[in-house]
């Protein structure tokens, strides 16, 4: 009886069906009353996007304004953080430094994002030998530490700003890729019984139902994005100066580790911070919007 009803049914009714959850601002706003920690995270993100954009404006001295006779001071009220080596204000270059460092975090997941979507859906699509050597190709990708790609990219096209957002945009397009890639899931084989064709499968099923997992890789790549530019920066083949990242700020600073410990606890502190909040705010929107999270 119910196989008829089901056969009987027009593909409207059975989309309508389907469809009848949350939409994405609930299950947001569901977050936020159930998970106060992923809230106050996506906060501060706010708050640490909206000073790097003000960075000008904070700032209470230059990003590369020296003050030699002030060098390598401690805390005080003129320098909240104290001061470098070259006497900048470790303050103002922290704010400096944050657009860059929310740049290489934010931007190379962008590129990531829609570089894995797109090979997904032409796995998915194509199937056959284009869907192999596609995700052959992500295997071989997952299997190299992401760091250790970077750092061969890096080295080998070289230290500058544009090779660092190809590298690390190189890092995590494969694990899009295989979330976007879902010809076999059970809605799909649905929507095909039904006469629903690939393409439109690819479009308006797999795709938009890969959107929350989407949106919860990107939080999670971004500070893993950041980690990786830190990395790359500690070791000397990431931004360059006279740039200001927090990476390359941890860097410069460890000649004075021992005698001036606040030139590299402030951008560390700073990362922690940043990469803290991305994560917690992965998790708290994957509990509501995955939907395996929410059956358990």
């Amino acid at each position: 009886m119910a196989d008829e009803m089901l056969k009987n049914a027009q593909p409207q009714e059975l989309e309508s069906q389907i469809g009848e959850e949350d939409g994405l601002k609930e299950q947001l706003l569901r977050m936020c009353r159930q998970n106060k920690l992923a809230a106050f995270s996506a906060v501060l993100i706010l708050v640490v996007i909206l000073m790097a954009i003000f960075a000008p404006v904070l700032a209470p001295y230059g990003e590369a304004e020296q003050d030699l006779i002030s060098r390598l001071q401690g805390p005080s009220a003129a320098h909240w953080f104290g001061t470098d080596e070259l006497g900048r204000d470790v303050f103002s270059r922290i704010l400096y430094g944050s657009r860059l460092s929310l740049t290489i975090g934010i931007l190379p997941s962008i590129i990531s994002l829609v570089v894995g979507i797109f090979f997904g859906l032409l796995a998915g699509y194509f199937g056959g030998w284009v869907d192999y050597v596609i995700m052959r190709l992500a295997d071989i990708m997952l299997s190299i530490p992401s760091l250790l790609l970077a750092m061969v990219v890096m080295y080998t096209l070289g230290q500058s700003t544009v090779n660092l957002f190809i590298a690390l945009s190189l890092t995590s397009w494969a694990s899009v890729a295989r979330v976007v890639r879902l010809k076999e899931s059970e809605y799909v084989e649905a929507a095909r019984s039904i006469g629903v064709s690939n393409g439109k499968i690819m479009l308006k099923h797999i795709l938009p139902n890969c959107i929350p997992s989407l949106i919860v890789l990107f939080t999670l790549n971004v500070p893993s994005a950041i980690l990786s530019e830190s990395s790359l920066s500690f070791l000397g083949i990431g931004a360059q100066p006279p740039a200001a990242s927090w990476g390359l700020m941890v860097n410069q600073s460890k000649q004075f580790l021992f005698t001036q410990p606040w030139l590299a606890l402030a951008p560390c502190i700073a990362i922690m911070i940043v990469v803290l909040a991305f994560n917690f705010l992965g998790d708290g929107l994957r509990d509501v919007l995955d939907p395996y999270m929410k059956n358990q």
